[in-house]
This record gives C-alpha cells, sequence and structure tokens, in this order.
C-alpha cells in the first residue's frame, strides 16, 4: 500500500476509495497492482463490514504518466 500523500502514488492507479453521502468520496490506498488491491478490500471488508468500499482504477494518472 501507498500513502496517497507520497509523490511515487502517480505510478500505482489501483484506488481503493470509500463512498460518502451526496456521491462524495475518499481515497483510502492506492496499489500498483489490481491483486494487492482486492487483498486489501478484503481486509477492509472484514473490519469495517458496514462502510462502503470500492475499487477503481485511476485513468488521469496513467494518461499523466503516458503524456495523453
Amino acid at each position: 500500500m501507498i500513502s496517497t500523500s507520497e509523490p511515487k502514488s502517480n505510478t500505482h492507479p489501483w484506488c481503493i476509495i470509500r463512498q460518502l453521502p451526496n456521491m462524495q468520496t475518499i481515497v483510502v490506498a492506492r496499489f500498483h497492482r489490481r491483486q494487492d488491491a482486492d487483498g486489501y478490500l478484503q481486509v477492509l471488508r472484514r473490519l469495517v463490514p458496514n462502510v462502503s468500499h470500492v475499487i477503481v482504477f485511476d485513468a488521469m494518472i496513467q494518461a499523466q504518466l503516458h503524456g495523453y
């Protein structure tokens, strides 16, 4: 897991987000590989079952890396 405050987070496009009321979200964690995000999401669902978390791919980060 990479902290969202570290500069290297731009190379980790897989994000786990927490869904809040009024269509707001918080990035909980970022990962380089989807498998890592899936594993972390399973742990979150066991530890905090009443909170909604979702895995997303941050396409804007990938576009920035490739100069699109």
